[in-house]
């Protein structure tokens, strides 16, 4: 069954004809509205099974289309009731219905053995055990979880009502929502009441939204596919996204891809689906229609008000007399309507030949009866309404001596509401197991019908016997004519039936709805990387309430007696033009033609390229090259007047000076001669672009190659420190490790007297400087060009880390944003570094003045104390490393609680390292404000002289410290088989220095020696030239 629709549109006249939408219908296909009725015909070719990890298989709901319709039905309804009034097994009785196949048929029954049970296994979360062990370890939080929502829209339909019900409990566990959304809706307000303002995106506005400050993000549709391709370039891949699909447009478009070739659309949404960490879907019946673009993302969450929804709408609008009415049924005929698995759609499965031979007695008993005020009918809801299955039933009637029109048949593509309403009891007749509560079955109990069923697990985990419906053991055809016979009273329902009937309209009210709320909690706990600094969500056993917010919904479904429920137009599930079409569009280039089957299927064919296409197009290519090829050779051995000698030397000339070299200075480094600073700016992947500045301040720093801007001249930092190369390192150093490939021979690429670094994120962040702010700093560095001054304009609290500076110290924060080990993970690596005994204080003491910190690496400071900075950076960097690292085995990261951080180990501490440098190296700290560029000194030095540990940061120690790891490493002295120091810059000390001294002598030398013994061998053998009078 399909779980994702508001009710169909009902006949304007006020009946309920039959024909008219189907349940399985809820989302038609706008353009091909007669593909349904004829699925099983375009895809008699396909192999009926499917790919996934359903157990032992999975069908589709074409179900077994070998058997024409009208023969394959009349046979198994005959087999089924005749052999169980002769007492046949029934596996004999239909066992001849598959002999018919062909090797299709052999093929499945080896797949799905009588008696197997479809089943849809879910893959394994990251976490299964939740967040259990993390509430177990000290954590100090300081903001609450973020999550990020995007609606494909914002109408009020029962989709919103299950994600608004679902947003408001993850809010009341501690999460707080930011919402995105795609299009404007009448549902705005209600989503205003819970997540504030609602920014609304266009197509330009994807790329502009830091998604790393949140947990997690959520996508609730289809049609937010393209807000999905944003999250789908570094560095926001690794953001877990759990994307709730409830429609299945696409699941009844992919038959026709398969059909038509297009490998590329389906290789396009498959690729989109693998973004996501965990795809959810509301049941068990839509992994099984998607299965063709399953990659181990698959999960269910059971539950929605979909149906309860559906079953309400149209119950205001229509009456059940009128229909009974409008279908030949008197008012006090006994209407029986017997249901099957929802797997099988349009052809008949051996589902409902075990329906037949379990109610064989009821059929023998009931509806050979007729009384005066009416009769028993028997109405069969399967198969397809247009493949004369009801004339097979008629034939089986009169064959076992039924009354005329005592058996009916109806197809799961027509009215299936009006079916159900029509009916007075349900009999659930399918002998296979579900997973998930049949949707029929709670459209049945909203209607107030009461229902008889097989004592399936899933069914006895909601119903309770004898109150809410009435089981009966399956293949128990006594059983089932007792439980049938307490609903029936003189040919009428009795009390019992009636109160069965109301429990039951109650209990579908808010059926599986607690089960859905703690699913999609339990399911962000596996999936969500719960950052250091943010407080984790309360426990589940918080969620009390099992309820959907029918209140915010009321009008919508109360509806006035006679008005028609409408859907928007707007509405995403049953929109004509969706993002689905879209990319069919895009992909074929809009070069569509509508070529109609014998059978009315609308089939899509685009103007596709084929083999031939390709092969002739490459003949045409290779042909050119040979002729560009030997027009060359032509001109080469052709005789030409070079010219005279003036006029080759000047064009030479000129092409050396246009010809490209490695130290030429391009155009944007001639933009930036005279500039007195440069900003390089940080960033790792595509997606950090729209956040990178333009302007002769700024230039791009780039961490990976592939990712460097096209036609930029951005800086290869990978290109600068070969150690960049390897994703380990890259990861744990981010942007530092950048710092270190400027800093590498610094000279080849910064020659101007001031330097600074952002992080794309500062932009995200609306940290970065304003045009006014911008100014004020060039200004400011041209006036004071005197004096080691850092200016930076991204401070913690503006980060988000801590609402107040004089809650939180400088050694707290840095805790907090590293899982509580940044203090003993900074005394130990400040230890090693300088060799310090263990009685000896090791920690850098910071102040509690209130003043602000640098953060995001955005700061400016002076060429010459860069490299300073640079110099000590790699030595603790190395020393950091040395900690986490014993011989070859990586140790694990203890600067981090989520598996994010992990990866990241040292980034945060290094972020903060230059706070630690500056204020230690009585350097003056300047913070800038970021919009109005006011300048405002932090922590001055007279008031930390006292605090400041100079002695370790005094240039010439360090600079020493330097020179002898450099003697180490040039000796090969390594102190550990991975260190870090060597990789991260030059390795340079005074051996160095002489050697190369050294050796630029010997080459000087052997010159000299060649040139002299060239001029005496020129002397000794040369030759005399003859003078010009001879």
């Amino acid at each position: 069954m399909m779980r994702s629709s508001s009710p169909p549109e009902a006949d304007e006249s006020g009946g309920g004809g039959i024909g008219l939408h189907s349940i399985r219908d809820r989302f038609p296909l706008k353009r091909n509205p007669v593909y349904n009725r004829d699925r099983a015909k375009v895809g008699s070719d396909r192999s009926g099974l499917l790919r996934s990890r359903s157990h032992p298989t999975r069908f589709n709901r074409k179900g077994l289309p070998w058997l024409k319709a009208k023969s394959a039905f009349c046979f198994i309804m005959v087999a089924a009731v005749i052999f169980f009034v002769v007492a046949v097994f029934l596996p004999s009785s239909i066992t001849p219905v598959f002999r018919q196949g062909s090797e299709r048929v052999r093929l499945i029954k080896e797949g799905l053995r009588f008696g197997s049970t479809l089943k849809f296994l879910p893959p394994r979360v990251s976490r299964s055990d939740g967040l259990d062990s993390l509430r177990s370890e000290p954590r100090i939080g300081v903001r609450s979880p973020r999550l990020a929502l995007i609606l494909g829209n914002m109408q009020k339909n029962p989709q919103s009502l299950m994600l608004i019900t679902v947003m408001k409990h993850l809010q009341k566990l501690g999460y707080v929502l930011k919402i995105f959304a795609l299009e404007d809706g009448k549902a705005r307000s209600m989503w205003e009441q819970i997540g504030g303002r609602i920014s609304v995106l266009g197509p330009e506005q994807y790329g502009h939204i830091d998604w790393l400050i949140f947990e997690g993000i959520i996508v609730d549709s289809l049609e937010a596919k393209e807000a999905i391709s944003s999250l789908m370039q570094e560095p926001f891949c690794s953001v877990p996204l759990v994307w709730i699909i409830q429609e299945d447009i696409l699941a009844n478009r992919l038959p026709q891809y398969e059909e038509m070739g297009w490998k590329h659309l389906v290789s396009h949404w498959k690729t989109t689906f693998s973004r996501a960490n965990v795809i959810v879907f509301p049941d068990f019946t839509l992994p099984m229609l998607y299965s063709m673009l399953d990659t181990g993302n698959f999960f269910v969450v059971p539950g929605s008000p979909v149906d309860v929804w559906a079953a309400e709408s149209y119950s205001r609008t229509q009456s059940k007399y009128r229909l009974r009415k409008n279908n030949g049924f008197g008012r006090g005929d006994m209407l029986v309507l017997v249901v099957g698995s929802s797997i099988f759609y349009n052809d008949l499965s051996w589902d409902y030949a075990v329906a037949m031979h379990a109610i064989g007695p009821l059929l023998t008993k009931y509806a050979r009866r007729k009384d005066a005020g009416g009769s028993f009918k028997f109405v069969f809801l399967c198969g397809n309404s247009t493949d004369g299955y009801d004339d097979a039933l008629q034939e089986v009637a009169a064959r076992l001596g039924l009354h005329d029109g005592s058996v009916r048949h109806y197809g799961l593509n027509s009215d299936v509401n009006s079916v159900l309403l029509m009916a007075d009891i349900v009999l659930y007749g399918s002998d296979q197991d579900v997973q998930g509560f049949p949707p029929l079955l709670i459209r049945a109990m909203t209607f107030g019908i009461p229902v008889i069923a097989p004592d399936f697990p899933i069914l006895k985990k909601y119903i309770v016997d004898g109150i809410d419906g009435i089981f009966f053991p399956k293949h128990n055809p006594d059983a089932l004519m007792r439980a049938f016979s307490l609903l029936i009273s003189n040919g009428k329902l009795s009390k019992f039936a009636q109160a069965v009937a109301s429990s039951g309209r109650l209990l579908a009210k808010n059926m599986m709805a607690s089960e859905c709320m703690t699913g999609y909690a339990r399911l962000l706990e596996n999936v969500l990387n719960f950052s250091s600094d943010a407080m984790l969500p309360g426990p589940i056993s918080q969620i009390h309430q099992g309820a959907w917010e029918w209140n915010l919904f009321r009008k919508e479904i109360e509806l006035r007696t006679g008005e028609v429920p409408k859907i928007d137009e707007k509405d995403t599930f049953l929109t004509k033009y969706s993002v689905v079409h879209a990319l069919e569009e895009e992909f074929t280039d809009f070069a569509y033609s509508t070529n109609v089957s014998e059978n009315g299927t609308e089939i899509l064919s685009g103007d596709i390229l084929t083999k031939l296409d390709w092969d002739v197009l490459m003949e045409i290519e290779t042909s050119e090259e040979n002729e560009r090829l030997e027009m060359e050779e032509l001109e080469q051995r052709m005789e030409r007047n070079l010219g005279v000698w003036d006029e080759l030397y000047r064009t030479a000339r000129k092409s050396e000076k246009l010809k490209f070299e490695a130290n030429e200075r391009d155009e944007g480094e001639l933009e930036r001669t005279g500039q007195p600073v440069c900003i390089y700016e940080i960033y790792s992947g595509a997606g950090s672009w729209p956040f990178l500045h333009h302007g002769t301040l700024y230039r791009g720093l780039s961490l990976s190659s592939r990712a460097r801007r096209l036609r930029s001249d951005d800086v290869d930092a990978v290109g600068r420190l070969p150690i960049l190369k390897d994703a380990y390192y890259r990861d744990i150093l981010c942007e530092t490790g950048g710092m270190f490939s400027i800093a590498n021979r610094v000279d080849n690429i910064h020659r101007i007297p001031w330097i600074g670094f952002q992080s794309w994120r500062a932009a995200g962040r609306k940290a970065s400087l304003s045009l006014k702010a911008e100014k004020v700093l060039e200004e400011t560095i041209r006036e004071n060009t005197k004096g080691d001054v850092i200016y930076f304009w991204a401070r913690v609290d503006k980060d988000g880390v801590r609402g107040s500076n004089d809650v939180l110290t400088f050694w707290s924060m840095c805790d907090i944003l590293n899982g509580g080990h940044c203090r003993s993970a900074f005394e130990d690596a400040f230890r090693r570094m300088y060799a310090l005994p263990l009685y000896v204080e090791a920690l850098p003491p910071m102040p509690e003045d209130g003043g602000y910190w640098s953060v995001l690496h955005s700061w400016v400071m002076p060429t010459r104390s860069f490299l300073k900075f640079m110099m000590f950076s790699r030595m603790f960097a190395d020393s950091l490393d040395a900690l986490h690292t014993n011989s070859s085995k990586i140790n694990m990261c203890l600067l981090g609680s989520s598996e994010l951080e992990k990866q990241h180990c040292y980034c945060r501490v290094l972020e903060v390292l230059v706070n630690v440098w500056a204020y230690h190296s009585a350097r003056k700290m300047v913070y800038i404000d970021p919009q109005t560029g006011s300048l405002e000194e932090q922590h001055p030095i007279e008031q930390r002289k006292a605090f400041m540990w100079a002695k370790y940061f005094n240039s010439t120690l360090l600079k020493s410290m330097d020179e002898d790891l450099a003697e180490a490493a040039d000796d090969g002295d390594y102190p550990r088989e991975m260190w870090l120091w060597p990789l991260t810059g030059e390795v340079h000390w005074q051996g160095i220095y002489e050697r190369e001294r050294e050796e630029r002598y010997r080459l000087k030398m052997d010159k000299k020696r060649k040139a002299r013994e060239k001029l005496r061998e020129r002397l000794k053998h040369g030759y005399k030239q003859k003078p010009l009078a001879e």
